[in-house]
């Protein structure tokens, strides 16, 4: 604020020589703290620093922070009375010339943020509109209530992650372990769907083999296995064993496995005595080393009738019965393994 006292001598280098030329050009004078005389008395300034040289340069300078930086307020700061020399307040540039401050200043009223720069007060610089209409006038509260309001979105954002991402986990563990039960549950009906199979397959084909059984027989009784088909020897012309021999008395019944046609009946060198009982199906049932035969070539018997009797006729070494079966090509197999898939127990 300017003096009523009149304004200190100013330098020799302001003085004007009355005898000197009046269109003398001046040059330009820039004041430093060694060329300014300080003022005495109450027109004594404390120093400043920076562009703070006046109020004016102060404002402006306020005002370009706040357009850089996004936030301003001097509410609870006290005016700062400066005052100085009119030589020198005269020479000092105007504000609108200094570099990044003109904008602030700028008189066109063509854009609304300029005018609520210059126009509004400098404790509402950088309140939105919205803000303004819900009555917020302070700067820094409306700033920290942003804050505040931004740092709750992104912890209500990160507590609605969070609680997504539990959420997905439980969801995951509950359709794991809901398929973990779905799993075990059909493997259990499974194992139990297999074992009820097996066991009505085994049904079935004991019921099957019961019902065979009643149409096949053992052609005889009172027996021993002593050799089965297959069997390596020397005493057996082939180098194996063709048969299955049923070691019993002399003179023990031999009976039809199964109803047939009497194919042929007689001496057959080695085989001694055999009876040959050709089945429905083609296969052929040979019984040999008999001491005697009860039917004869082209006749007729039904299963478990007596065909003839346990001897030691051609090739033997003691009693027995030496059963061969062979298919409908002439294919000897092993009369074990057909007896018992007929349901018989040898």
């Amino acid at each position: 604020m300017a003096s009523n006292k009149p304004a200190p001598e100013a330098p020799s280098s302001f003085r004007t020589d009355s005898f000197g030329d009046e269109d003398r050009t001046w040059d330009e004078w820039n004041p430093t703290e060694e060329s300014v005389r300080p003022v005495r008395g109450r027109h004594r300034v404390a120093k400043q620093r920076g562009l703070a040289r006046s109020s004016t340069v102060l404002g402006v300078g306020v005002i370009a922070a706040v357009g850089a930086g996004g936030m301003a307020t001097a509410q609870s700061k006290p005016p700062v009375s400066i005052s100085l020399p009119d030589s020198i307040a005269d020479n000092l540039p105007d504000a609108k010339s200094l570099p990044g401050v003109g904008a602030f200043m700028s008189d066109d009223a063509g854009s609304d943020h300029e005018t609520v720069a210059a126009s509004a007060p400098l404790t509402s610089a950088g309140i939105t509109a919205a803000e303004a209409e819900k009555g917020t006038t302070d700067a820094g509260e409306a700033l920290r209530a942003r804050i505040l309001q931004q740092a709750e979105q992104q912890q209500a954002g990160a507590d609605a992650e969070a609680k997504a991402a539990e959420e997905k986990a439980a969801a995951e563990a509950a359709a794991a372990e809901a398929a973990k039960q779905q799993s075990e549950a059909e493997a259990k009906a499974a194992a139990k769907k297999k074992a009820a199979e097996e066991a009505a397959k085994k049904k079935a084909e004991a019921e099957r083999l019961a019902k065979l059984a009643a149409g096949y027989a053992i052609p005889t009784s009172s027996y021993t296995i002593t050799s089965t088909f297959g069997q390596a020897g020397s005493m057996w012309s082939s180098g194996y064993h063709t048969g299955l021999d049923f070691a019993a008395p002399t003179g023990t019944p031999v009976k039809a496995v199964h109803g047939g046609t009497v194919k042929s009946a007689g001496w057959s060198g080695s085989y001694g005595y055999r009876t040959v009982l050709e089945l429905d199906d083609g296969t052929e049932v040979w019984y040999c080393h008999q001491s005697s035969m009860d039917v004869t070539a082209g006749q007729k018997v039904t299963t478990g009738e007596t065909i003839g009797r346990v001897g030691a006729t051609g090739n033997v070494t003691g009693p027995h019965l030496h059963l061969e079966i062979h298919t409908a090509d002439g294919s000897g197999i092993d009369p074990m393994s057909w007896l018992r898939g007929k349901g018989l127990s040898i």
